[in-house]
């Protein structure tokens, strides 16, 4: 089992730590690669094997088959991690991460009636239930850059260089369709307890969205607000790191 599950393509471990008693799956941000989290595992490594998964079309996946369905990237994603769920497991999304992070759990869940995460973390996205009538999947490559522009979610040194650009556009607009596309099943809820975090100026999640997570868990649903955008987890790396140790060791987020 150990050899399969370390061939697979969809999980980086920055720093792996074969001795812990619990892992961290983080999943990133459409258009984001495993790379995003690179410092989280780098600061959380003392406490957990961190598994940072990497989706098709980007980086060394770039010739990969892209998913542009939420659905897909779920039944994929929560295979790949079936073979590492021989430890307690704490999962991290960020943005569209979050809706994946929540579907992998939603679909473990289901097929072990006695699996559930010691945490989810939903951070910089709505309620799976709250939806919003948006298209930048089916904009120009100029209107997807504004986007991305405005959620200031991309290296500025990225969206100077036209050739990395157009390389990385198949898959931003993939993730994108994937995630506008996506509609959750009625009544969706997870066991694992939720702590959603959110900025208090994000321009894609209210804080009323924010709240609607409530609905989505059966167990406990916390809610923390950080000044900032949509992009707030980088000015309060701190605190957000603190709070996902604290879920690895069992603690109450």
């Amino acid at each position: 089992m150990g050899a399969q599950r370390e061939d697979s393509v969809w999980i980086r471990r920055f720093h792996p730590m074969p001795e812990s008693r619990a892992r961290l799956v983080c999943l990133p941000h459409a258009g984001g690669s495993a790379s995003f989290f690179f410092p989280m595992s780098q600061t959380l490594s003392s406490s957990a094997d961190v598994l940072c998964v990497q989706y098709p079309g980007r980086q060394d996946r770039r010739q990969d088959a892209l998913i542009e369905n939420i659905d897909e990237y779920a039944d994929t994603i929560a295979a790949e991690l079936k073979p590492w769920l021989d430890l307690p497991v704490v999962f991290f999304g960020h943005s569209m991460g979050a809706v994946l992070a929540f579907e992998v759990a939603r679909r473990l869940e289901e097929a072990d009636p006695e699996f559930s995460a010691l945490a989810l973390f939903a951070s910089g996205r709505r309620a799976p239930s709250r939806y919003r009538d948006e298209n930048v999947h089916r904009r120009d490559d100029d209107g997807v850059v504004r986007e991305m522009k405005l959620l200031s979610g991309t290296d500025s040194r990225v969206l100077g260089n036209e050739e990395i650009l157009r390389m990385a556009m198949p898959a931003i607009r993939g993730d994108y369709k994937a995630i506008e596309t996506y509609r959750s099943v009625p009544g969706a809820a997870v066991r694992s307890p939720i702590t959603v975090l959110t900025g208090d100026n994000d321009p894609r999640t209210s804080l009323e969205e924010a709240e609607a997570w409530r609905s989505h868990t059966t167990g406990a649903c916390h809610i923390r607000v950080f000044p900032g955008g949509h992009f707030f987890l980088a000015g309060h790396q701190g605190p957000i790191m603190s709070l996902v140790a604290e879920a690895l060791s069992g603690s109450r987020p």
